[in-house]
């Protein structure tokens, strides 16, 4: 055993293979600080230490550094309290307030370190940690290769970069992309969001997530559930493949791609988007959607189809757009004129509802579906305020074998189920009886009341004119009246006409069905397009 006091040791010129230590004593070159080495960048220079003891057992020579204890190998310095050096294997063991500085860009720190010289890889143990000035990653043990910068751990770790935390159970830092794989058990937590994930890849520079994994990711408005795509932590910005799911207080929504910003509140959802306010019954499917949550609305197009839920049936809204936005929470002054023009009193008017409430917007070449009603429009507007589905422009209304048409047509729902339908101007109902024969009521404005979710009768109001086929106890048809009055009723059994009711003495003429003139036969305004009537659900979501 060899011991000597080199305390105050400070290199002069660096050791090298004939460089000597300044000290208060000379050491013999033999135990001099330079150690040559085939290859030069393996060679670890000694630039301080307090005391020296050199252990010798047979070949194997060990020297002993104490007290402040400094070595440097290429660009890279090594500090610590006490350390053993294997000359034979160019091995150190450290310990206490171990650190390793390389080139000044990354820093790590640990209790004790085992560093492998030849092959420049470090071991760090307890209180391990990694710094490149800007992230601080830290593990109960680290290894950390000093030509890749490549820091590794398996038995736990956290990296803070700016606010953000992530941990893990294992983890890969790469220093010259500054990117940080994390496996099992990862958790990112933010002062503006938290993830959870069991794979994850992380640059600590552009602070990019990028997902590999099932994950959740949860800012406060919002829960993302995502398998594949990215998502910038710094701009709150996502872009998600693979059908990703996101949800808030009001809605939820899907897409084979989904772009979210947390900045601006807007999703873009594309292809087979389902989108749903669950708490008000409502759904839209598209192969394009913007979903605003800022506004809590969202706007389709290719293709798009809203679903409404009702009490025992659901109506299917098909058009070029769809909209659906939450109706301010004031009192919709222009739903309450609509029913008050019909002779409508409703509760609204003494107790105003103050609750969120949706509407939606159809715009062109509008089909809508249920099993109790189809119809067509250029465009319908629906409120849950009033329940009321307004459509507008060429409207044309079926239920049953019953045609309605007006220049506006007000369909009333209550407890989600048809109530009654106000024809504005123009109204007319047909109903066809036989090949190119049809019954035909015609007013101003024609009222109608649902039972069952089936027509039960109708008001007819102002310059009322019908066409109607007599039929014998058979039947057979045996003559047509075509009749004028000032208002009418109709009555229906089990959606189909029954009887028709005049309020006043009707003016008219009963023709035998051979002898009606072709002109006779029709209302002015007459048209009959059934072909324009969808016939199933699987019509509006499949064109």
């Amino acid at each position: 055993m060899f011991k000597q006091s080199i305390y105050g040791l400070v290199l002069l010129g660096g050791i090298g293979a004939t460089g000597a230590m300044s000290a208060r004593n000379t050491l013999p070159a033999k135990q001099s600080g330079t150690f040559q080495q085939k290859d030069t960048s393996k060679i670890i220079h000694v630039l301080q230490a307090k005391s020296l003891v050199n252990l010798q057992s047979d070949s194997v020579v060990q020297r002993r550094f104490i007290g402040d204890v400094i070595f440097r190998q290429g660009t890279s310095t090594l500090y610590c309290d006490s350390a053993a050096f294997d000359q034979k294997t160019n091995i150190i063991e450290a310990w206490g307030h171990v650190h390793i500085n390389q080139a000044d860009s990354v820093h790590t720190y640990s209790d004790i370190l085992t560093y492998h010289g030849n092959e420049r890889t470090a071991i760090l143990n307890g209180n391990a940690k990694l710094t490149d000035n800007k992230i601080v990653l830290t593990s109960p043990i680290l290894h950390y290769d000093l030509n890749t910068k490549i820091g590794t751990y398996d038995k736990g770790g956290k990296l803070v970069n700016d606010n953000t935390v992530l941990t893990s159970r294992e983890g890969i830092y790469f220093g010259d992309t500054k990117d940080v794989h994390f496996k099992k058990e990862v958790v990112v937590v933010d002062p503006e969001f938290t993830l959870g994930t069991d794979t994850l890849y992380y640059n600590t520079e552009t602070k990019i997530a990028t997902i590999m994994a099932p994950t959740t990711i949860n800012d406060g408005k919002m829960i993302m559930y995502v398998t594949d795509g990215y998502y910038n932590t710094d701009l709150g910005y996502g872009h998600f493949g693979q059908r990703p799911v996101i949800e808030d207080s009001t809605n939820t929504f899907t897409a084979n791609e989904i772009e979210t910003d947390k900045a601006t509140g807007i999703s873009i959802a594309k292809g087979n988007m389902i989108w749903r306010d669950t708490a008000q019954k409502i759904a839209v499917l598209a192969n394009y959607g913007i979903i605003n949550q800022g506004q809590k609305s969202v706007m389709a197009t290719q293709k798009p189809v809203t679903l409404i839920e009702g009490k025992t049936d659901t109506l299917f809204v098909r058009g070029d757009t769809l909209y659906s936005g939450v109706v301010p929470r004031f009192i919709d002054s222009a739903a309450l004129a609509v029913k008050d023009s019909v002779g409508v009193k409703d509760s609204l008017a003494a107790k105003p509802d103050t609750t969120e409430k949706r509407f939606v917007i159809a715009y062109h070449n509008v089909r809508i579906y249920s099993d109790s009603l189809q119809g067509v429009c250029d465009s319908l507007y629906y409120s849950g305020v009033d329940s009321i589905f307004r459509l507008y422009r060429d409207p044309v209304l079926w239920a049953s074998m019953n045609q309605l048409t007006g220049d506006s047509i007000f369909l009333f729902t209550k407890d989600r189920k048809a109530d009654r339908i106000l024809l504005d101007q123009n109204a007319m109902i047909v109903n066809e009886v036989g090949p190119d024969l049809f019954n035909q009521i015609k007013g101003n404005t024609i009222l109608g009341y649902f039972g069952e979710e089936k027509l039960d009768s109708m008001y007819v109001n102002g310059n009322s004119e019908n066409i109607y086929y007599v039929q014998d106890d058979d039947s057979a048809f045996i003559s047509v009246n075509r009749l004028q009055t000032a208002n009418t009723r109709v009555y229906f059994e089990k959606g189909e006409l029954e009887r028709i009711v005049f309020v006043k003495e009707p003016e008219g003429t009963m023709y035998p069905l051979s002898q009606i003139p072709e002109d006779q036969k029709k209302l002015k305004g007459f048209r009959w397009e059934i072909a324009r009537r969808p016939k199933s659900k699987y019509e509006l979501l499949g064109q």
